[in-house]
């Protein structure tokens, strides 16, 4: 059974390629994801659970990965957002999106969730009439290629401190899933604004082609900063890996992992090799442990 929202769009949602952010597309599936689980039958299977649901009770998100295909512009019209039940486990299922013209989409996602006790700070199993409800809505999809984990050291990578903002937190007092795509972003983009002079190419840009972030903890509000590390995992012809973990500096507690495809593009958005500059300027940031198998 698929659900359909229509998005309304924010002129601040574009970038400064004009484009709406990459980010901003994980905004957009929130919204149609919530919009999905406050539905009464939906809301009601669940206990409730969502923000409009009883004290307590939840919906964790446990990961995304996002396929970007193809950029868009700003519009008055909303977006359309198209979502369907993928899979159902024992604590958690899935759901994936096509943003835009379903028979050419701007993105495709995925979201694993699990209900959650806020209270306990657990996950909570589904019921086997919660579990059937889903699965007689699921829908048969190709799978997004898994995206290998990454490891490395403290040592490698470059950290930028993470000040979190009182306006990323959510209803729950966590903050939003959404804003660890924008605390990845900072990362990336500080790691590429200090190559230095001689890793600028003119009409070169760094193209977001496909982004996941696995959610370790919860992460709340201080006023002391976190971290944002980030390295490069791989490095091809015209593409490169970025890995990224947000975590505690004080303790190492790693709050979530990410990891990022972006493809070198000319003026006109068409892939074009890695300038050997840009490539020596990387190479200090390369991650020397092995990746591991994706999920």
């Amino acid at each position: 059974m698929t659900h359909l929202f229509r998005c309304p769009l924010r002129w601040g949602d574009m970038d400064a390629q004009a484009h709406l952010n990459n980010g901003v597309y994980v905004d957009y599936l929130q919204e149609a994801r919530v919009d999905f689980l406050t539905r009464s039958e939906v809301g009601e299977m669940l206990g409730g659970a969502g923000p409009a649901g009883p004290a307590g009770r939840g919906v964790l998100v446990v990961g995304h990965q996002v396929e970007y295909l193809r950029p868009l512009a700003w519009s008055a019209e909303p977006l359309q957002v198209r979502l369907d039940v993928h899979e159902v486990g024992g604590a958690r299922f899935s759901i994936g999106y096509l943003v835009g013209d379903p028979d050419e989409p701007a993105v495709r996602a995925r979201t694993v969730l699990a209900p959650f006790d806020l209270r306990a700070g657990r996950v909570l199993r589904l019921t086997p009439e919660q579990r059937a409800f889903f699965a007689a809505r699921c829908v048969p999809a190709e799978p997004l290629r898994a995206l290998p984990r990454v490891r490395f050291a403290d040592e490698e990578g470059m950290a930028v401190p993470l000040r979190v903002r009182w306006s990323d937190l959510d209803s729950y007092g966590h903050v939003n899933n959404v804003r660890f795509y924008d605390y990845v972003q900072e990362g990336r983009l500080r790691l590429l604004s200090g190559l230095g002079e001689q890793a600028a190419v003119r009409g070169r840009t760094w193209l977001v082609v496909r982004q996941d972030v696995d959610y370790r903890a919860q992460l709340g509000y201080r006023t002391e900063p976190y971290e944002v590390r980030t390295a490069v995992a791989e490095l091809g012809r015209s593409s490169m890996t970025l890995a990224a973990r947000v975590q505690d500096p004080l303790d190492g507690t790693v709050f979530a992992e990410s990891r990022t495809v972006a493809v070198c593009a000319d003026a006109q958005g068409r892939p074009v090799p890695v300038p050997d500059s840009l490539r020596a300027a990387l190479e200090p940031w390369r991650v020397h442990q092995p990746q591991e198998a994706g999920r």
